[in-house]
């Protein structure tokens, strides 16, 4: 499996298809096959069969639903503020010093990852 930068959240910008130039939010990402899905980007019709629940009684009425499918995560680069402007980058990873404390309340000096912007230098 492919390393795999991207995150549900993250703001990005679709660079290839159809779609290219939208700027939307991961709503889910799919590591096994290194895809994501953009809220709004690639959006299909889906044919909705009418349901019935017996516990509820309630009968949800079928039809043509749109919703959005998964694209190439490859198709996608992240998208950050700067300066109140979006701008498109990439990520690098860093590790940050910090202190963990323990259960028994001692501290103890440790070191977590954090993913940084590489235009803005901020941590994302």
């Amino acid at each position: 499996m492919a390393k795999f930068q991207l995150k549900k959240g993250d703001r990005v910008k679709v660079i290839a298809g159809d779609d290219r130039g939208m700027i939307g939010e991961v709503i889910a990402v799919y590591r096994e096959s290194g895809r994501v899905k953009v809220q709004g980007v690639n959006i299909v019709k889906k044919h909705v069969a009418d349901r019935y629940d017996p516990r509820t009684g309630q009968q949800t009425k079928g039809g043509m639903v749109s919703v959005e499918a998964a694209i190439n995560a490859s198709n996608v680069q992240l998208v950050v503020k700067r300066g109140g402007k979006d701008v498109v980058t990439r990520l690098s990873a860093t590790r940050k010093k910090g202190t963990k404390q323990l259960a028994d309340g001692t501290k103890v000096p440790t070191t977590r990852g954090q993913r940084v912007a590489v235009k803005t230098g901020e941590e994302i």
